[in-house]
């Protein structure tokens, strides 16, 4: 069996992709396929980002044209609904989901200097980086890792903030200064785990792909895309999730934030692990009785 992958061209993309190749080449014949998208050419020109489906939509397009079998994503990167026949066919295990902070003289987020300058182009990370130290001057950050560790390493910024997964996979874990932890920094939703993506009506693909799969790792992702489907929140809102298998149960810790940090609305609840959209749901459904829709609208401008 032959097997096309979808993937952007950029090294953590294609890095990724490569643990995914890696693994479906024990069981058949593959070839990866780069395929530029618009975030793609946004990030390069840092324009503005508008839209969940930046990173995947062209990708998605040559799925349903049957010229790849199957695309492969940052799990963070796809809309809480995938375009009409199309399924996540597979989540790999999961990295650690953590945010990290790489600072220029080595400092903690809570020891950097007053005012320091902060690069993000995430409202989420933004939001609580606001929250943590007030006093920040969050300015946006685009590019790939490269890009933003060079651009560090120039004097743009003290310190950026990224995602420990995609360190991992490039190999530079080394870089990190600090690993924040969930409770001044909670990932975005999907944060660490890969998706593979496939045609709904290619049940020889699925099949083949279900083999790569984690249970626990899609249920916990399942939980969360539930919980931003629900708030239906897009990309430029400041909303966090994660869930994590504690014994036989599920738990879930979701948040919404005021774009400028003075606000935060946290929930978390837990459920057996066999129903994880009931779960995402009802946290999502906890957010928005305190207000978390108003935060949303207010982040959309």
């Amino acid at each position: 069996m032959r097997i096309r992958i979808g993937a952007r061209g950029s090294a953590l993309s294609l890095a990724q992709t490569g643990l995914v190749a890696t693994a479906l080449g024990r069981h058949a014949e593959v070839e990866v396929v780069p395929i530029r998208t618009s975030g793609d050419r946004l990030s390069r020109a840092e324009a503005p980002m508008t839209g969940k489906d930046l990173f995947t939509r062209e990708i998605d397009e040559a799925l349903l044209a049957g010229r790849i079998d199957i695309g492969v994503h940052s799990l963070k990167d796809l809309p809480s609904v995938l375009p009409d026949g199309l399924v996540l066919a597979a989540v790999p295990p999961r990295e650690d989901p953590s945010d990290v902070l790489i600072s220029r003289d080595s400092r903690s987020l809570e020891s950097l200097h007053r005012g320091a300058r902060v690069g993000t182009s995430s409202p989420r990370r933004r939001a609580q980086i606001l929250t943590a130290r007030p006093d920040a001057e969050v300015i946006e950050s685009r590019g790939n890792v490269d890009t933003r560790i060079r651009r560090l390493r120039e004097g743009r910024w003290d310190a950026i903030v990224l995602a420990r997964a995609g360190l991992a996979r490039l190999q530079r874990l080394d870089e990190i200064t600090e690993v924040l932890s969930p409770s001044v920094m909670l990932p975005a939703i999907g944060q660490g785990a890969l998706a593979i993506v496939a045609r709904r009506d290619d049940a020889a693909v699925r099949d083949l792909v279900a083999r790569l799969g984690d249970p626990p790792s899609h249920r916990a992702v399942d939980a969360e895309r539930a919980l931003l489907a629900l708030l239906e929140a897009g990309c430029r809102a400041p909303v966090a999730g994660l869930a994590r298998m504690e014994g036989s149960r599920l738990v879930l810790t979701g948040a919404v934030f005021a774009p400028d940090g003075s606000r935060t609305l946290r929930e978390e609840s837990e459920s057996a692990a066999d129903d994880p959209e009931a779960l995402g749901a009802e946290v999502a459904r906890r957010l928005i009785a305190r207000g978390a829709a108003e935060l949303i609208v207010l982040a959309r401008g």
